[in-house]
């Protein structure tokens, strides 16, 4: 009975491996480590005293003052309840909104012949390059005068349409198969027949992914809300955790505790669709 024994240098490659392997092991496990540390001090200092939270002894485990949930929302002078609900209003509704004008300019501006089309392009990521709170002082002028302020339509309207989302979608419905909408066109669809019922169902992965970043980017939107809305039952939630920092005091375990309950839909949003995040970015391509 013979054995074969395998060469020298395949072996080197497998001990390299295994190494490299325990190597990118403990740098992963490091970095989620380092990503973690946040989240814990949050918790953590929602679950303590302000003394605790401030003091020079320093423990690991709060103390679970589980009093500070009742206390946040029977705060007479923030209404953080409906603040959420306003957050989670506008958040959906921005969601679905710029999901609805981006793909239908991104699609126009992808497919529809037109002999503009590419100055229309040029003139979208033209806005890229203004700083949003240059648009502030006119967008509120606007808002003012059509009696938007303190309602959601002054919240939401006015950030429905993104450059940066128009051009993503540009670019992934340039590498959308144009055979599948040429078979549509076959049985008598048009446009918005094509887009409709071929392009949005074979595209849910990269809608998924675009409404994550949108719906992220309107719940955690500060500016904006700030200048709209100025009476407190049209706070949103960044508003309200706002207001417990004010030049007279700061209410340390009121703040941590907001932001725990707060960041919570977050992190539900991403790992529901995190999958799809990663997916629907890497099919944007980069093609003109």
């Amino acid at each position: 009975m013979t054995t074969t024994t395998p060469p020298v240098g395949k072996e080197r490659d497998k001990g390299r491996g295994v190494f490299g392997n325990t190597g990118l092991y403990i740098a992963v496990g490091v970095a989620a480590f380092l990503f973690l540390i946040p989240f814990y001090l949050i918790f953590r200092n929602s679950l303590s005293t302000d003394l605790e939270i401030t003091g020079e002894n320093w423990k690991v485990l709060p103390s679970f003052q589980w009093g500070h949930i009742s206390e946040l929302f029977n705060d007479p002078t923030v209404e953080f309840g409906k603040s959420m609900v306003n957050s989670l209003v506008v958040a959906v509704a921005s969601t679905v909104g710029t999901l609805l004008v981006c793909s239908l300019a991104g699609y126009g501006l992808a497919r529809i012949p037109y002999k503009h089309a590419n100055k229309v392009f040029y003139a979208v990521l033209a806005t890229l390059m203004v700083p949003t709170a240059v648009t502030f002082v006119p967008s509120f002028v606007l808002v003012s005068s059509l009696g938007w302020v303190d309602t959601y339509r002054g919240l939401i309207i006015p950030g429905l349409f993104s450059g940066f989302t128009c051009f993503l979608f540009r670019q992934y419905f340039l590498g959308f198969p144009k055979e599948l909408e040429e078979a549509a066109r076959v049985d008598g669809l048009g446009y918005w027949g094509a887009y409709w019922r071929i392009v949005v169902p074979n595209s849910l992965n990269f809608f998924a992914a675009i409404a994550t970043i949108t719906f992220i980017g309107a719940w955690n939107s500060f500016l904006w809300p700030l200048v709209i809305g100025q009476d407190p039952s049209s706070w949103t939630v960044q508003i309200a955790l706002s207001s417990f920092m004010t030049n007279q005091t700061v209410n340390f375990h009121l703040i941590f505790m907001a932001t725990a309950i707060s960041i919570l839909p977050l992190i539900f949003v991403f790992l529901f669709l995190q999958r799809w995040l990663v997916q629907g970015i890497a099919q944007t391509g980069i093609k003109g």
